[in-house]
C-alpha cells in the first residue's frame, strides 16, 4: 500500500473543530491521514472548496497534503444543502487522481485505494471507485438509521430515507466498512444488512502527547478559571443530539449540595438546530439560576482543549448516541474521570466503576448522583483518573494506522466487491 485518496466532502480536517459541521471527524481525518503518512502511506485528502482563499493543494507534512476541490459555491453550504455537489465534488476529485505530474514525484505514483468519509463522501467515493476501479473503504462517523431513533429532530424529514438509502448503497458497494467498535459494527449489520465478513474494527486513537494528565490547579489558571470549587465539563457541538441541556440540569442538581460547582461548556452550535439550542440552553441557564456558574467558551483549537480536561473533576458526555465518543477517550488519556450515556461506543470506551461511570436514561440527577459520589470520594477520584489514563493508552494513532495498512493490503491484493 502505497498512496490513498481520502474523501472528506463536507467538512476539512483543517477546520475548527466544535464549529460548524467540525467535531470529531475532523480530528479522525487529520490524526490518521498524519499517522498513515508516517507509516508510509501517501494520503491525499479531498475536501471542498468552501472559499476562493483556499490553496489548491496544501502540503500538511511529507506524505499528508490536502486538496480544495471546486464544488458548488465557493462559500460555506449547510451540510443539507451538499448533497447537490456530490457530483461536482467526484468529478474534481477524479480530475485531480488521475492528473499526474501536477505535485511532484508522489504524483507519479498510482492510487491504492479510496477511503470515504461520512455518508455524501461515501456516494462520490461510489463513483470513483467504479471510474478507476479501487476498492473502497467507507467510515460513516453517524448513521442515519441510529441517529434518527436517538434524536429525530436532528435529521431532516424531506431527506431522512435518502441518506439511509444512500447509506445501504455505499455499504454493498464498500470493499470494506470501518467500525470504531463493536457496538457500531453491530448496527451495520443489523440495520443495514451489511455482511459481518466486509466489517472491520478500527478504534480511532488520542495523540498523547497533547492530551495526558496534568495539574489541575495550574490548568485552571491557564484557563482563568477558581482554583477552587468543584469543576464539571462539557465538550461537543451544541446540538440537541450532544444532551448539553442534560449537562446544565446535572449542574443544577449537583449546586444543591456543592453551592460553588460550576460547569464549562466548550462548543459552538452546529446542525439544522444548532442556533435554537444555544438560545434554549441560554434560557434554561438563566431559569435555573445558574448564569454565575456556567461559562460559555468558544471552540478551542483541539491542543488546547488539554488543559481544559485537566480543569475538570469530572467531564460530562451525555450524547443521544455516539458511534465512538472521542471526548469521552480525551478526557481519559488526561486523568478526568468520564460520566457518560450508556450508548454506542461511550460502552467501549468508559469501563463503569472503574475510569468513569455510565448512565442508562437522560436523566440529570442519575448524572448528578454519580457526580457527588466522585467529588466526595477523593481516593475514588484518584482511582478513576488513574484507571482512566491506563485504559486511553491502548488507543493510538499510529495503532489505527498499522491496522489500517494491513487492511488496505488486503483489498488491493483481491477482488472488488460488486454492486448488489
Amino acid at each position: 500500500m502505497r498512496r490513498l485518496a481520502v474523501l472528506s466532502l463536507h467538512t476539512s480536517p483543517l477546520a475548527q473543530p466544535g464549529t460548524g459541521d467540525g467535531g470529531g471527524m475532523n480530528v479522525y481525518v487529520r490524526e490518521l491521514s498524519s499517522a498513515l503518512a508516517r507509516a508510509g502511506v501517501i494520503c491525499d485528502v479531498y475536501t471542498r472548496a468552501w472559499s476562493d482563499d483556499l490553496p489548491a493543494t496544501l502540503d500538511i507534512e511529507p506524505g499528508f497534503r490536502v486538496h480544495h476541490v471546486p464544488a458548488g459555491p465557493p462559500a460555506p453550504l449547510a451540510k443539507e444543502s451538499l448533497l447537490g455537489v456530490v457530483d461536482e465534488f467526484a468529478d474534481g476529485v477524479l480530475k485531480s487522481m488521475t492528473s499526474a505530474g501536477a505535485l511532484g514525484s508522489d504524483d507519479d505514483l498510482p492510487f491504492d485505494a479510496v477511503h470515504a468519509n461520512y455518508w455524501l463522501s461515501g456516494i462520490a467515493g461510489h463513483a470513483i471507485k467504479h471510474q478507476l476501479n479501487l476498492p473502497l473503504v467507507s467510515t460513516f462517523h453517524t448513521l442515519d438509521r441510529v441517529k434518527a431513533e436517538a434524536s429525530p429532530e436532528e435529521v431532516e424529514a424531506h431527506s431522512s430515507h435518502l441518506r439511509a438509502e444512500a447509506e445501504a448503497a455505499i455499504i454493498r458497494c464498500s470493499d470494506t466498512v470501518l467500525a470504531s467498535c463493536s457496538v457500531e459494527a453491530a448496527q451495520i449489520s443489523d440495520l443495514y444488512g451489511a455482511d459481518p465478513s466486509r466489517i472491520r474494527i478500527v478504534a480511532p486513537g488520542v495523540d498523547h502527547a497533547f492530551f495526558g494528565p496534568g495539574d489541575r490547579a495550574q490548568a485552571r489558571r491557564a484557563i482563568d478559571l477558581p482554583v477552587a470549587g468543584p469543576l464539571l465539563l462539557f465538550v461537543g457541538r451544541i446540538q440537541p443530539l450532544k444532551g448539553v441541556a442534560v449537562a446544565v440540569a446535572t449542574l443544577a442538581s449537583v449546586v444543591r449540595d456543592q453551592p460553588d460547582a460550576r460547569l464549562v461548556i466548550v462548543g459552538g452550535p452546529s446542525g439544522p438546530h444548532g442556533a435554537e439550542e444555544v438560545d434554549r440552553i441560554t434560557d434554561l441557564v438563566g431559569s435555573l439560576g445558574l448564569a454565575d456558574k456556567v461559562l460559555f467558551v468558544p471552540p478551542r483549537p483541539h491542543e488546547l482543549l488539554s488543559t481544559y480536561y485537566r480543569a475538570a473533576d469530572v467531564c460530562l458526555v451525555p450524547s443521544r448516541s455516539e458511534s465512538f465518543g472521542l471526548v469521552a477517550l480525551e478526557a481519559a488519556a488526561c486523568g478526568t474521570p468520564v460520566v457518560a450515556s450508556d450508548v454506542g461506543g461511550l460502552r467501549s470506551l468508559v469501563d463503569h466503576g472503574r475510569t468513569g461511570y455510565l448512565v442508562e436514561d437522560a436523566d440529570p440527577e442519575a448524572y448528578a448522583a454519580w457526580v457527588r459520589q466522585i467529588l466526595a470520594e477523593p481516593l475514588l477520584a484518584e482511582r478513576l483518573s488513574s484507571g482512566s489514563v491506563l485504559r486511553a493508552r491502548r488507543y493510538t494513532w499510529a495503532r489505527a494506522a498499522h491496522l489500517l495498512v494491513d487492511i488496505y493490503a488486503d483489498l488491493t491484493a483481491g477482488r472488488l466487491v460488486e454492486c448488489t
